[in-house]
């Protein structure tokens, strides 16, 4: 194939425009902004877990204490009631036995349950400054987060303009290259590698393979217009600067 100088010349500029846009592309897909976004979310979301944890044993802790305070309630009027009767002087002799036994009972049953009470109460306290300290926490993370997500939209953004005039720019070039030229750099793309490469020295700018003496002296030998390839990678070997 054959093609006019100023033609490989631009098609140098399509293989640069082409890089950018790997470039820009792998900066996109390993954004390290998105990374640290990610990180923060990661945290967020741990702490979030503690919180509903935390936040559970609590209820679970409220449940105690209401059934508690209703138990100690109850005892407290049945012995509201005994001494009633006690202080009412209608009992007979067995019965007050048996209500002072009773009363005595009580007490014993109202102290263990009001230590049960203190107990849970205390468990309460530490499990509410966990509870504290876990949204002081998630606050921080949410402030932290809403940082790292602007800083990612605007690498996406910035990503996004960079595209857009390299896509610009790629359009205008094989506008003007000859058609059969850009389908071969095409089909050497869709192999995976560069389309095209400057020839540097002895060594192809696509692949970075310095290329061995007899094929330098057939290149060396090749008209300007002959369009070339790598013997090693198969790209464009282009031999002019712009």
């Amino acid at each position: 194939m054959k093609a006019e100088v100023s033609q490989q010349r631009s098609l140098l500029d399509l293989a640069e425009v082409d890089a950018e846009l790997r470039r820009v592309d792998h900066r996109a897909g390993n954004l390290a902004e998105q990374q640290e976004f990610d990180r923060v979310q990661a945290l967020h979301q741990e702490a979030s877990d503690r919180l509903a944890v935390v936040e559970i044993a609590l209820e679970d802790l409220d449940g105690e204490i209401t059934k508690l305070e209703s138990e100690i309630d109850s005892v407290r009027q049945r012995e509201d009631r005994d001494r009633s009767l006690l202080q009412g002087g209608t009992v007979n002799a067995k019965q007050l036995s048996e209500l002072q036994h009773e009363l005595e009972t009580l007490e014993r049953r109202q102290a263990s349950l009001e230590d049960s009470l203190l107990e849970v109460m205390e468990r309460r306290e530490v499990l509410q400054r966990q509870q504290s300290e876990q949204l002081a926490g998630i606050e921080a993370l949410k402030n932290e987060m809403s940082a790292a997500q602007l800083a990612r939209d605007a690498a996406l953004v910035a990503i996004d303009n960079v595209r857009q005039v390299s896509a610009a720019r790629r359009a205008e070039l094989t506008s003007f290259l000859n058609d059969d030229l850009v389908a071969l750099y095409e089909k050497q793309r869709e192999r995976g590698g560069a389309g095209a490469g400057l020839l540097q020295g002895k060594r192809c700018g696509a692949c970075r393979i310095e290329i061995d003496r007899g094929e330098m002296a057939r290149i060396s030998a090749a008209a300007d217009d002959d369009v070339l390839r790598c013997p090693e990678c198969g790209a464009i070997l282009l031999r002019f600067t712009k």
